[in-house]
């Protein structure tokens, strides 16, 4: 019997990078095993610099569809994890007269460096991609997994 939960909801400010990132690891690790989806409070296309570095790991980011709350066909999720303090303080709104676990991860995010060399915000897309990656493990280990 598994400990993970059944839906996951990962939420940030405009769900065109850590969200996504997010959403799109824990599928990658868990496949169909969780249903796992994101939002942001407001939307914006897809972060170029997130889509190449999560290709770096064999992980397409390239079709994601950013969407707000207000997209949300289903409500239904066992966890909701805000990554950013504006998409924490919608998820207690949302989750006001619901049963559900909100975890706050507060995510540093990298498309506000204002570097102009391409290499550094690369690398710090990769930090964030990096830190989500040993956070979502560690959350949800594949050893929780049962083949019964």
């Amino acid at each position: 019997m598994s400990d993970l939960p059944s839906a996951v909801l990962f939420c940030c400010t405009m769900n065109s990078v850590r969200s996504p990132m997010a959403e799109s690891i824990l599928k990658f690790l868990h496949g169909h095993r969780i249903y796992v989806d994101s939002v942001g409070v407001r939307s914006l296309d897809v972060d170029g610099f997130a889509v190449a570095v999560m290709d770096e790991i064999g992980i397409d980011l390239a079709r994601h569809n950013a969407k707000t709350f207000d997209d949300l066909e289903d409500d239904y999720y066992d966890l909701i994890i805000p990554l950013s303090p504006e998409a924490q303080h919608r998820a207690v709104e949302l989750t006001r007269v619901m049963a559900v676990d909100i975890e706050f991860w507060n995510t540093f995010d990298p498309s506000i460096i204002e570097s102009e060399n391409r290499d550094a915000k690369l690398d710090a897309y990769r930090t964030v991609r990096d830190q989500l990656m040993q956070k979502i493990k560690a959350r949800f280990p594949l050893n929780s997994v049962s083949d019964t």
